[in-house]
């Protein structure tokens, strides 16, 4: 069963910020790390959008935890390593006799 968030595990603003100002990003360039507006970012910072509170969702919490880690990018598992993938197309395998 997934894990509900209760308040001792939910990004702050204040947090959010100091995740921030800890990698020394603007607010433009913590946005682009993160494939969001700036806008989205000022949002989280403030943690409210027009008078309403503004949540920082799970996977925008995995993406700042990604980002201080040095991950730029992930295009999933490494492709060599899945056993069950099918053979690529092309010349067949020659076998010994």
């Amino acid at each position: 069963m997934a894990k509900q968030p209760n308040d001792s595990n939910v990004m702050k603003p204040a947090d959010f910020k100091r995740w921030r100002k800890t990698l020394k990003l603007s607010q433009k360039e913590a946005a682009e790390a993160l494939g969001l507006k700036r806008r989205v970012v000022q949002y989280y910072e403030k943690g409210e959008r027009d008078g309403e509170k503004v949540q920082i969702p799970k996977y925008i919490r995995l993406a700042c935890s990604a980002v201080a880690s040095g991950v730029a990018d992930y295009d999933g598992p490494p492709r060599d390593k899945d056993p069950a993938a099918p053979e690529p197309l092309g010349e067949p395998q020659s076998t010994s006799d």
